[in-house]
């Protein structure tokens, strides 16, 4: 059921059960995905669920049982499109995750999980008013969620989870160090970036950047990251235990007695 322009494939591999493969492909062939696809790294496939249909019209909806507003995707088609790939002299990658708002929260710790997956995993992209609860409890093996929002679909799900996957995969960044500092790696938010022009408009880069000290610039960048942390993502410092003696002492140092005082550090 994949594009056949799909890149070659090979690498860690990814089946999206969708209604709009076209969406999948075009963000999956671009920037990150396209060269890790292209690399033998990540190995993306799309199913188009209509193409398990057998009516004239392709439907693959229903209306719920017990009234409602909206349609409801139907068991029939995602089941056969799902078995047909199974019974396929490939098979298919489990666990089988339904993008779905009611599903365990995705976040990079669960992304770490699934690229530690020896043999890969699938997603099963939602859509309409929800999917039949038998394709959930019956096909599928866990749910996942990317956040407390509504989308008309599981297809921007889809490209996250396996993005987040993707970076973690060797090779696929090229530098190996870029996913231990990022927002998240150590359950912290990322220190702030700069770039040339040292001096943009009146807006100056910190003097310690530009100072040559990499001990300075690493204790800076710390503490950076923890501040940034406390301000925006409390939960995350909370999620660590709280900060330990020594990152309390660093953004002491680092002139932050006042923010550790408003967070019960005194």
């Amino acid at each position: 059921m994949s594009d056949g322009s799909s890149p070659p494939v090979g690498g860690f591999r990814v089946d999206v059960f969708t209604l709009f493969p076209e969406v999948v492909e075009h963000y999956g062939s671009v920037s990150i995905l396209g060269r890790a696809r292209s690399g033998g790294l990540l190995d993306v496939r799309t199913h188009d669920i209509r193409e398990a249909t057998h009516d004239v019209h392709r439907t693959v909806d229903d209306a719920p049982f017990g009234g409602g507003a909206g349609m409801v995707l139907a068991p029939e088609p995602v089941f056969e499109a799902v078995e047909r790939v199974e019974a396929g002299p490939d098979g298919l990658p489990r666990p089988l995750l339904l993008l779905s708002a009611s599903g365990r929260r995705f976040d990079q710790g669960v992304a770490r999980e699934l690229a530690a997956l020896p043999g890969g995993f699938s997603l099963l992209c939602g859509r309409y008013e929800g999917v039949d609860q038998r394709v959930a409890d019956q096909l599928c093996d866990d749910e996942l969620s990317i956040g407390d929002v509504v989308l008309a679909g599981g297809e921007l799900a889809a490209l996250v989870v396996v993005e987040a996957v993707a970076r973690l995969l060797p090779g696929v960044l090229g530098n190996e160090r870029s996913t231990d500092e990022e927002s998240f790696a150590a359950g912290l938010l990322e220190y702030p970036q700069y770039t040339r022009p040292a001096d943009f408009r009146g807006y100056v880069v910190p003097d310690v950047l530009r100072s040559g000290d990499h001990g300075r610039v690493e204790a800076w960048r710390r503490a950076q990251s923890l501040v940034r942390t406390l301000q925006r993502r409390p939960d995350l410092i909370e999620a660590r235990g709280g900060l330990t003696p020594e990152e309390v002492e660093l953004l002491s140092g680092h002139g932050e007695v006042r923010l550790l005082r408003d967070h019960g550090y005194d």
